[in-house]
């Protein structure tokens, strides 16, 4: 009894897909000059050991612990500030960039030209805002109001604007329009008929992305200590200057649990919204 060889019908196209991503990879690579056999030389392995022998042992006194703590709350206040100011100024470009509440279009499918010039400044306002990253936004603001969480904040709420704006009304547009357009022809409010007849559908999608971006500017407070936006990257950057390995070490495992404690926390509302 002969038995027939299994042949992937698609290897033709399995292989090219490798060639080209191979071929379009590696000038990328050498343009990077990409090297990581130079991290396992002898040079490097040396700095390496003396550079993470003076994270040990971790600092752990009382008095360094309430700087941790107090620089710990910071950050978070900064994140959740940020992104709260960052949601108050989408939801209104969310409102105007969506074409599935747009009163104008209804019964033709064509917006009125006014209405539509309108959309088309706001999302490049939104292009904008997300084209710029907070770690830039924050080093301007630190030179225009000086260090400190502020600026930080205000980084995060000018960023996230332009992603949450962005991201709110593709997920809205990506939503069953019917009860939507149907409130719509019979007179209700772009308001009412998004309360009504977008939010409840679009609710769980949106209300995790805006979790998720708490999450992310957590650890972008972070970084962005590092220009002198306050919270615990301005106390890492520091110490990490006056080479006090020590407290660099006690603040990364205060930055792993805290990011560990946000992805829990969001975890928790996620499933909440199933």
């Amino acid at each position: 009894m002969q038995t027939t060889a299994f042949k992937d019908p698609t290897w033709h196209s399995r292989v090219i897909g490798s060639l080209t991503f191979i071929i379009v990879l590696w000038p990328v690579l050498i343009l990077t000059e990409f090297k990581p056999l130079s991290l396992f030389d002898a040079q490097s392995l040396s700095a390496t050991s003396r550079f993470l022998g003076g994270f040990f042992p971790p600092n752990y006194t009382p008095e360094f612990l309430k700087i941790v703590i107090t620089a710990t709350w910071q950050t978070i206040a900064m994140a959740t500030t940020g992104t709260a100011m960052a949601m108050l100024a989408a939801i209104p470009m969310t409102f105007i960039v969506n074409q599935q509440l747009s009163i104008s279009s209804i019964g033709t499918n064509r917006m009125h030209r006014f209405a539509y010039l309108i959309r088309q400044i706001v999302r490049w306002k939104l292009v904008l805002l997300r084209s710029v990253p907070e770690l830039v936004w924050a080093l301007l603001f630190v030179r225009i109001i000086g260090l400190g969480p502020t600026a930080g904040v205000f980084a995060i709420a000018l960023t996230y604007s332009g992603m949450l704006g962005k991201v709110y009304a593709e997920i809205i547009e990506a939503s069953d329009p019917h009860a939507t357009t149907v409130l719509l022809e019979n007179g209700c409010s772009r308001i009412q008929s998004f309360l009504y007849g977008t939010l409840p559908n679009a609710a769980p999608e949106l209300i995790s992305y805006t979790i998720y971006r708490w999450e992310c500017a957590i650890r972008g407070s972070v970084v962005m200590g590092f220009v002198g936006a306050g919270g615990l990257g301005q106390r890492m950057d520091e110490s990490m200057k006056m080479l006090a390995g020590g407290e660099v070490s006690t603040m990364l495992i205060v930055f792993v649990l805290l990011v560990g404690a946000a992805d829990a926390i969001s975890h928790l509302f996620r499933r909440g919204l199933e």
